[in-house]
């Protein structure tokens, strides 16, 4: 019997996270690594001969040249609609980087072209990847938490484009698309943001959030903070039965039951670097993207997570211009499966 046909992929953006796209593309032996399209002559060079691909700095003609199974695209947050429409229109399955766009009207287009042409469109939410996030996630979903009351979500660190709501947009996606996962479609929100670091420029905000299960949230989101910060990300659910806190995304996930002082901890042991790398949740969501992709299934995140992170954010941005609670519409998409809890690798 013929071993089975790779999937011939491209990449689109030789940027910082591009070259994480490269690294995974290129040590996959179920793929066939061909191309990077970029900006910069020079740079996309570099980035191509690193991975023994080619290079180009035209879409469409590497399009046409490659003809590829998956492009993947890793291009800086505020430049994301037009590659991706470019992609789209060449009837091209595609994976991209969050945030989809910073416009719901482009965010409909995008939709609405790749499900025109029936495309594969995923969108990277790796946080979903990381063990503490799917253990969380599977002890709500077996009901150890009871009815959920409260979730607070703090994210802090430093960067970001100009766009005057650019933490909002490139970082909280993160935060919308994993309360959502973990605790149901959010129905309502308030928002609080201030601009005295960087005037017009909506780096520090707070939000107040509604669950449609009843339950309520706090989201903190900050780009005048610092990554270097121990505890800069964490996560805390509350339900009737007890309590969750994830710490910085991949370092530890506790629970305690209701009125216990001993709590139950994961935290990656001596050998185990592939729970307790960030880098890696991305390795692993890309395992189960081209799982789907191979048996002709929908991506395990779909680009409409991306929308309606998108939709919450603008919500968001209502409440601040008006001072008012604002009432968002239940999304009713189908959301990611729990993700596999892999076993810990045994000790060398």
């Amino acid at each position: 019997m013929s071993a089975p046909a790779k999937i011939k992929a491209v990449l689109i953006g030789a940027g910082g996270w591009g070259l994480q796209h490269a690294r995974i593309l290129s040590q996959r032996p179920d793929v066939d690594f061909r191309a990077i399209a970029g900006r910069t002559p020079e740079k996309t060079k570099a980035r191509a001969a690193q991975f023994g691909v080619r290079a180009y700095t035209n879409i469409p003609e590497m399009l046409a040249e490659e003809k590829p199974d998956l492009a993947f695209l890793s291009l800086p947050n505020d430049g994301h609609f037009q590659p991706t429409m470019e992609v789209i229109r060449a009837g091209v399955p595609l994976f991209v980087e969050k945030p989809l766009v910073f416009d719901l009207k482009e965010a409909d287009q995008l939709l609405q072209a790749a499900a025109k042409r029936k495309l594969f469109f995923g969108i990277n939410f790796n946080h979903h990847y990381a063990r503490p996030v799917a253990l969380a996630h599977e002890a709500i979903q077996k009901g150890r938490l009871g009815d959920l009351t409260f979730a607070t979500w703090r994210f802090g660190g430093e960067g970001g484009t100009s766009h005057p709501f650019n933490n909002l947009f490139e970082t909280q996606c993160h935060a919308f698309d994993m309360l959502e996962f973990l605790c149901g479609p959010i129905d309502s929100v308030m928002a609080q943001m201030t601009d005295k670091t960087h005037k017009g420029t909506y780096r520090t905000l707070v939000l107040a959030l509604h669950f449609a299960n009843g339950a309520v949230g706090s989201l903190v989101g900050s780009y005048d903070s610092s990554y270097a910060y121990p505890d800069t990300h964490r996560v805390e659910i509350n339900g009737t039965k007890g309590r969750i806190l994830i710490e910085d995304t991949v370092r530890r996930y506790t629970f305690n039951a209701a009125g216990s002082e001993t709590a139950e901890v994961w935290q990656s042991g001596y050998f185990n670097d592939r729970d307790r790398d960030f880098y890696l949740t991305f390795d692993r969501h890309m395992d189960a993207v081209l799982e789907a992709f191979k048996a002709g299934k929908q991506p395990p995140v779909h680009a409409r997570a991306g929308r309606r992170a998108l939709q919450l954010a603008m919500a968001a941005i209502k409440s601040h211009s008006s001072g008012k609670r604002i009432v968002v519409p239940v999304d009713t998409f189908e959301r990611a499966a729990q993700p596999k809890i892999l076993p810990p690798p045994p000790n060398p």
